[in-house]
């Protein structure tokens, strides 16, 4: 098992899980959040049944998120209640009310900005969330698409903010996105996938060795 947890060194979500054993597979490799997309037009979208499977078996220390585009608070509550979510993710344009209102549930609530697209990493300051989410924005769906971006237009973000890198990571340049742009934390979906919603484990496993030979230059904020 990676000792990724006990290290400072960028923590690790890896998001579209749909089923749980792929889910206790990665978290037994060292991920810190397993992510589950509510999200009709995702190829990775999982229904309430899978989710609440996938958060039930996993271990305390992680984390199930849940990731949300434009949903109504009642409809994020509700999924929050029944798949025992700590954490969730919103990937749309929702509102900072939205933000502070679930926040105010004991949620864990990550607010996604984007360089290509709005909201913008200059709205930052607009949210109360609990960390940011940075990736590009472009494509056809929320999220990243696996569009390789330029990972240092999000450096400097974390001297004011707790944040999570995505788009484009895969094992092959996670060290260089990383030393790019100094994130707290690495998102990654399709850069570990044998196909849309399914986890290749040794790709998985590669991700995350991959981080642990990363030599932090800053000390990074925990959260997960």
């Amino acid at each position: 098992m990676t000792n990724h947890k006990s290290q400072n060194r960028p923590q690790i979500k890896i998001c579209g899980l749909t089923n749980t054993e792929e889910a206790l597979k990665c978290a037994a490799l060292g991920a810190n959040a397993i992510g589950c997309v509510f999200y009709s037009k995702s190829p990775r979208n999982v229904t309430e049944d899978q989710a609440r499977e996938i958060s039930a078996a996993l271990p305390p220390e992680v984390k199930t998120v849940g990731v949300f585009v434009n949903e109504t608070f009642s409809n994020i509550m509700r999924k929050a209640e029944k798949c025992s979510l700590k954490a969730v993710q919103l990937h749309g344009r929702e509102s900072p009310e939205l933000v502070s209102r679930l926040r105010n549930e004991n949620l864990l609530v990550i607010k996604a900005l984007f360089t290509e697209n709005s909201p913008c990493l200059e709205d930052a300051s607009k949210y109360d969330a609990s960390a940011f989410l940075l990736e590009c924005g472009k494509g056809a769906l929320p999220g990243g698409n696996a569009m390789k971006w330029n990972w240092e237009k999000a450096y400097g973000f974390g001297e004011k903010y707790p944040f999570i890198l995505a788009g484009g990571l895969e094992p092959d340049n996670v060290l260089d996105a990383v030393s790019a742009s100094l994130p707290d934390a690495v998102d990654v979906s399709s850069g570990v996938e044998s196909a849309p919603g399914r986890k290749d484990i040794l790709k998985a496993k590669s991700f995350i060795n991959a981080i642990s030979q990363y030599h932090p230059r800053k000390k990074t904020r925990k959260i997960f």
